[in-house]
């Protein structure tokens, strides 16, 4: 499987074939039980990507569980509360008894650190 300046110039190389001859050229290629051939998209797409300098390493955020990734939306839960998760407040470095003043906007809630000068409006 060809992986980093090899994997690019492979690519670059082959121009204008279809997706599966990519990854088939590339080496991207195991077989199955009954001996035909499975082309694995995902691992030359990631293998593309790690090539062009995109990590997809876990050093995402953090503070949740081990490969779960933050996704940056909350939901208003059926009592009307809105809850941000421990992961979140952990990558923000906040700590139990933490005050923020809440800001209303057009369709926006800013959370703005108690003590702290507000320059955005």
């Amino acid at each position: 499987m060809l992986t980093g300046a090899d994997l690019l110039a492979k690519v670059k190389e082959l121009g204008d074939a279809s997706k599966s001859d990519l990854v088939r050229a590339a080496g991207y290629v195991s077989t199955k039980k009954d001996g035909s051939e499975r082309l694995n998209f995902t691992a030359f797409y990631e293998a593309l990507l790690e090539a062009k300098g995109v990590s997809l390493g876990d050093g995402g955020g953090g503070g949740g569980k081990p490969g779960r990734k933050l996704s940056y939306v909350a939901t208003v839960q059926f009592n009307g509360n809105l809850l941000v998760g421990k992961a979140y407040t952990a990558q923000l470095g906040l700590a139990p008894g933490d005050e923020f003043e809440i800001k209303l906007g057009k369709k926006q809630i800013r959370l703005i650190p108690s003590g702290t000068a507000d320059d955005d409006d």
